[in-house]
């Protein structure tokens, strides 16, 4: 078992109000646009978890992971998954990441240029653990960098410092991540 831990693009925080679209935590959770290089790595039973992207003013934090229980391609996400095609709601905000239409071709709301890499490997997840009340979110704020230094043995001033855009986790440190996420969200 293994898993990677990555870091969503810069103002992606679920804890300031952006909505969350890749990874979705639901019923089930999915992966399904970003991260191409993740999704191709990851097997059945590994693991994937999230940290908000920077966004001034406040510490990113580990929003959350799942393990991976299936890949399939977008078109059959498209059908599986309707609820997570992409769109946009009343406000104009981006919606869903399922990126193809019933054709499977690409939909005009996604703008990636890399689209052929990003259709294959559509992450279905499983045991999903999810850091959402406020609470919760401040003390995840507070513990997240801390955490990862000790959990890689790195110093760094951020995120960033420490794991990169993205880091591989062995199964250590996986339970040690859920685990944590456990008892952030049971204060």
């Amino acid at each position: 078992m293994k898993g990677y831990i990555y870091s969503m693009y810069q103002g992606a925080d679920p804890g300031l109000g952006w909505i969350l679209t890749d990874p979705i935590f639901g019923k089930p959770p999915t992966l399904g646009a970003c991260m191409p290089n993740i999704r191709r790595l990851v097997e059945r039973g590994d693991h994937i978890f999230v940290i908000s992207g920077r966004s001034p003013g406040v510490q990113q934090y580990i929003v959350g992971g799942f393990q991976v229980a299936a890949k399939i391609d977008a078109l059959a996400a498209y059908r599986r998954f309707p609820q997570n095609r992409m769109g946009k709601d009343e406000q104009g905000n981006l919606l869903g990441n399922v990126i193809t239409d019933a054709s499977g071709n690409q939909i005009p709301f996604d703008y990636h240029s890399n689209f052929a890499k990003r259709v294959e490997n559509y992450i279905v997840g499983e045991r999903q653990k999810v850091v959402a009340r406020d609470e919760a979110i401040a003390r995840a704020r507070r513990e997240t960098l801390p955490l990862l230094r000790k959990m890689f043995d790195r110093k760094g001033a951020t995120v960033g410092d420490v794991i990169g855009r993205w880091r591989r986790l062995d199964a250590q440190q996986i339970d040690d991540l859920r685990g944590w996420i456990d008892d952030v969200n049971r204060r």
